[in-house]
């Protein structure tokens, strides 16, 4: 995204000076965003990023209006083209929000209402701000449903959010925000739900609306790989106060404040360096009920002094033209962010034996009737796996990658026996796991278990900690209640929570909190084989670095093997040994993760990995092109299922004939008709991972 060009004295678009706000509660008073300052100006879009609790959405809340009740703006000004938005009546602010001032939301489907069609909903504001009848509006709201780049804009206007796709119910809400041609936009995590592939789409068009309307933004995010696509500037927030400020490439390239040097350190980067575990930043975001009276990283900070603990920080100018909340940042302008002992440990090979912990043969799942909301799948019932098969090595982790409606989902679960599927066998150490759970046979079921994607919607909100990790104690017999305690503090201890935590109830803790006493509770059982169904992708990336690398010493430590299913695929290539590529419901490339990162490709598997954000380097080149995939329906079944939306489609022979598996080294097999000599030829989308 590039910074504004004019030269001339401008008027910021949004300016906000020292804003501070606080939640009232039962609990008391806590504040949300302490003296926070920032100016946008036109053509501009600023990131705003930090880790759940920094106070990032508050501060966008604050503009909208949206604080809620018990959110209180104890003093600061909030102005908008040089007026004070907390000095307007209701009614002024709302004839400005949703003309003047636009917004973009994290969920999608929640944000859109199920009850009316899309382009019901993307003719309100003009109807409400513009003063159209409907009539007027149909042809307007084709118009924006084309400029962010749907196809058949007339049908899709005409459907409900539930026959949309993700990615199209995100652009219907792109396309509801600038339907007015507003000034500014206010972007809260347009892409944290989405794919990579989808948040690739997503990134370029936004980035192409903000140029071409020279919209100002704000981009509320805790991923820095499409800040930095985005962004011309940063401010990173941490514990309600902005900590450091910059262009954003100089910031993510050569941080200053000891925060930003952990978020980046934590970000789990694609290179040759694999089988280690990933700094990360320890404890969690404390919360402040009065101005600060100490520097409000000091409890987390590994270059703390006593100074730190005694004095609040204030913001200063620091190396480089930046701002920074730290008196000792131009000393450690050099200093990396330290690494913990045993970082570098390398991680125990799968164990081999005989026969493999995990078989799948044949897999298959159709779900009669089902309408796909995904635009390219079949629809005349859904075929959501189609005859795949792989092993699991015992101590292996095995990554299953692939867009949402790939399948990785429903292989987890037809794994598991929590759905049935519709042909096929799977082997669990010799025995048919299927045929056993269908008979009640509980130590098969113990000996395999699941952690979701969701921590707060996976617990019991009425049920403590300590109950929710006792559950499946009792299931399995021990009924003793001191045995059951004495187990649930051994097992907290474990996954590294502190043994009162089994009092707490789940709105007590933090998310990745939660996702620890989710991982507790399938250890309960003393399980061989557990299946991660997404279970880091929805945490801030330092959690995210602790949970990876809590997976991985409990795999050593206890010979546990994975089905790590995700759509990161940065992520699989820290945890895992082998990846699945599934696209359609069949494989399209299987290989250990070493080969899968570096060509041969196949083409659905250079997409994904073309798609992955990066932050920028000193030295870097210019980033090589994203391939964005086209939303295209595939209608009839035989052929290769990507060939919709391929773009290396051969012709006639992707069309009529199944794909041949061709083998290329180590094991690593794709599922195309291009042949490998040709997609080796292919340009590394890593070039350093190419020996």
């Amino acid at each position: 995204m590039r910074a504004p060009s004019d030269s001339s004295p401008q008027t910021p678009v949004l300016d906000v000076r020292n804003l501070t706000i606080s939640y009232t509660s039962a609990r008391g008073t806590q504040r949300a965003v302490t003296d926070v300052s920032l100016a946008i100006m036109p053509g501009e879009v600023v990131g705003l990023v930090g880790e759940s609790g920094s106070g990032k959405s508050t501060v966008a809340m604050a503009v909208l209006d949206l604080l809620g009740e018990d959110g209180v703006i104890e003093t600061g000004d909030i102005l908008f083209e040089g007026t004070d938005l907390r000095t307007l009546s209701a009614t002024e602010r709302r004839a400005l929000l949703g003309h003047r001032i636009g917004a973009v939301f994290q969920d999608p489907f929640t944000s859109l209402n199920p009850a009316y069609t899309v382009g019901d909903q993307i003719a309100e504001p003009l109807i409400r701000h513009k003063g159209f009848s409907a009539a007027q509006a149909a042809p307007r709201v084709e118009e924006l449903l084309a400029e962010v780049g749907i196809r058949e804009p007339g049908r899709i206007a005409r459907s409900y959010p539930h026959q949309l796709s993700g990615g199209m119910q995100q652009r219907a809400l792109i396309a509801t925000a600038i339907s007015c041609e507003p000034r500014f936009l206010i972007l809260d995590e347009p892409t944290t739900a989405l794919d990579v592939t989808v948040e690739a789409k997503i990134i370029e068009l936004l980035a192409s609306l903000c140029d071409r309307h020279r919209l100002a933004a704000l981009f509320v995010s805790h991923n820095l790989g499409i800040v930095n696509r985005l962004c011309s500037s940063i401010c990173v927030l941490y514990g309600s106060q902005i900590v450091e400020t910059g262009r954003t490439r100089d910031v993510l390239a050569d941080p200053v404040h000891p925060y930003t040097k952990g978020l980046i350190a934590a970000l789990p980067h694609i290179t040759a360096e694999r089988h280690q575990r990933l700094p990360s930043i320890p404890g969690t975001v404390g919360k402040a009920a009065a101005m600060p009276t100490a520097c409000v990283f000091a409890q987390r900070c590994p270059f703390v002094e006593d100074a730190c603990r005694n004095q609040a920080q204030a913001l200063r100018k620091s190396a480089g033209g930046r701002d920074t909340r730290c008196w000792k940042s131009d000393a450690l302008k050099e200093a990396p962010w330290p690494t913990e002992a045993g970082l570098a440990t390398a991680r125990k090979a799968p164990t081999q034996q005989t026969a493999p912990l995990i078989e799948v043969e044949g897999l298959c799942k159709t779900f009669d009737g089902g309408r796909s909301i995904l635009p390219w799948r079949r629809r005349s019932g859904t075929v959501a796996v189609d005859h795949v098969s792989f092993t699991i090595e015992r101590g292996e982790v095995l990554g299953l990658v692939g867009e949402s409606g790939s399948g990785k989902s429903t292989i987890g679960r037809s794994i598991l026996a929590l759905i049935e599927p519709s042909a096929g066998k799977v082997t669990f150490d010799g025995a048919d796991f299927v045929e056993g759970a269908r008979q009640g046979d509980r130590d098969l079921r113990r000996r395999a278990q699941l952690v979701f994607q969701n921590s707060a919607a996976s617990l019991n909100p009425r049920k403590t900690v300590g109950a929710a990790i006792a559950r499946p104690l009792v299931l399995s017999g021990l009924t003793e209640p001191k045995a059951r305690r004495e187990k649930v503090a051994e097992l907290l201890s474990r996954v590294g929570l502190p043994i009162h935590y089994a009092e707490r109830y789940p709105h007590e803790l933090s998310g990745g909190e939660r996702q620890r006493v989710n991982i507790a509770r399938a250890l309960a059982s003393e399980p061989e084989f557990i299946v991660c169904d997404e279970a880091v992708s929805a945490l801030d990336v330092s959690v995210q670095a602790n949970i990876l690398n809590l997976l991985s010493e409990l795999r050593d430590e206890l010979g546990l093997a994975y089905l790590f299913i995700t759509h990161d695929i940065a992520v699989i290539s820290h945890i895992a040994d082998r990846v699945l590529v599934i696209y359609g419901g069949t494989l399209c490339e299987e290989g250990p993760i070493e080969r899968i990162l570096r060509p041969p490709y196949h083409p659905y598997t250079e997409a994904l990995l073309s798609a992955v954000p990066r932050l920028a380097r000193a030295g870097d080149g210019p980033e090589r092109p994203r391939i964005l995939l086209e939303d295209t329906m595939v209608t009839t079944s035989g052929g290769c299922v990507f060939r919709g939306r391929c773009p290396r489609k051969r012709g006639a022979v992707c069309d009529e004939q199944a794909p041949p598996v061709q083998t290329a080294a180590d094991g690593h097999r794709i599922a195309c008709h291009i042949p490998l000599a040709e997609l080796a030829a292919a340009a590394p989308v890593f070039p350093d991972l190419v020996a």
